[in-house]
């Protein structure tokens, strides 16, 4: 069990470009709208939601922030108020662990947004919840994810089996 409970409403992380929020679901059609491109889903594993409304029902059920005091957040660009894409923390009660996760709309891609956002999540992580262990996964065949890994400076530690594909694990120890 995690041993953070809640995360207070109107959290956010800043960076230089970006405001990271809690997702809420009037964030739905942003959120649908982000998986219906195959080459976002590519490497994750995930299917496109059916509609808005499948979206907007994930979102209302969406309880890591509660729970574990985690979770993914709305990436919002500062310099166009626009919904990018997501980056955050996650908590696998199951595995007791957390991992490091981060998905944007292909225009953003290749522009720094996800090392940028996933470095304060990750600095969040260490520093106001103390965790001491994020991992990162990634299929191996998604090289851009797996160098942004490596540039948050984190570790290669093992493959595994990644939705029937061949994937990696990084992971990243708090310093002491």
């Amino acid at each position: 069990m995690s041993k953070f409970r809640s995360m207070e409403k109107g959290f956010s992380l800043h960076t230089p470009r970006t405001i990271m929020r809690m997702l809420t679901v009037q964030d739905a059609e942003d959120f649908y709208r982000l998986n219906l491109n195959p080459e976002v889903l590519q490497y994750t594993g995930d299917h496109p939601f059916v509609d808005i409304q499948e979206a907007a029902d994930f979102l209302a059920q969406y309880d890591q922030y509660e729970r574990h005091g985690v979770g993914r957040f709305a990436v919002i660009e500062k310099a166009s108020n626009a919904f990018i894409g997501w980056c955050g923390l996650r908590y696998c009660q199951t595995k007791k662990e957390y991992d490091i996760g981060f998905r944007f709309f292909q225009a953003y891609w290749n522009q720094g947004f996800a090392t940028e956002t996933a470095k304060k999540c990750l600095e969040d992580g260490f520093n106001r919840l103390q965790i001491d262990s994020i991992l990162g996964r990634a299929m191996i065949k998604n090289i851009a994810s797996i160098k942004v890994l490596e540039k948050l400076g984190m570790q290669f530690k093992e493959k595994f089996d990644f939705e029937g594909q061949e994937g990696v694990i990084y992971e990243w120890f708090r310093r002491r």
